[in-house]
């Protein structure tokens, strides 16, 4: 049965927007696709539903993924149709990562990222560039330093700390 035909527009997005909220990220699977905030709209057409999504970034090569995980959730919940819908601009920042979000990240060990900057630039440094000391996800110590600028992912950063000897992660601001 499709629940979609039975449900008022508000029920169906609302329902929806809870559905998201179980879909993984397949690069972060402790946060979902909403929590992460790629997930920008959900709009009822009472023929479809679309899901607009704003990749990480433009060349994200999870896109085509997260789009199959969305429609497959969406029409397992009985609430399909639906399509996805990309949208570029505004581009994502990490401020868009919900609190929930970053809570999951820290718990699995992702130091979440800090706040990017205001208008979305990030500058750029010629000479002597170092990142700020993290706290550790795991024992708390600040006592840390960063191994990689970059991780398993782009987004990413690898860091070890020095009190407890564990490897973590750092989501980037972006």
């Amino acid at each position: 049965m499709n629940l979609a035909t039975h449900l008022p527009v508000s029920e169906r997005v609302a329902s929806a927007w809870r559905v998201l909220g179980t879909v993984p990220d397949p690069e972060v699977p402790a946060v979902s696709v909403r929590d992460l905030g790629i997930v920008r709209d959900v709009i009822d057409h009472d023929d479809v539903l679309e899901i607009v999504l704003t990749p990480t970034y433009s060349g994200c090569p999870a896109t085509e993924v997260i789009e199959q995980d969305v429609i497959k959730a969406i029409n397992t919940a009985g609430l399909g149709p639906a399509r996805v819908t990309l949208r570029r601009a505004p581009a994502w920042t990490t401020d868009w990562i919900s609190a929930e979000g970053r809570r999951n990240m820290l718990a699995c060990g992702i130091v979440p990222p800090g706040p990017a900057l205001a208008d979305g630039a990030q500058p750029i440094r010629f000479f002597g560039r170092t990142a700020p000391r993290l706290a550790c996800p795991r024992c708390g110590s600040a006592n840390t330093e960063q191994l990689s600028a970059f991780g398993s992912t782009a987004c990413k950063s690898t860091w070890r700390c020095i009190a407890c000897r564990e490897p973590f992660e750092h989501f980037k601001a972006i």
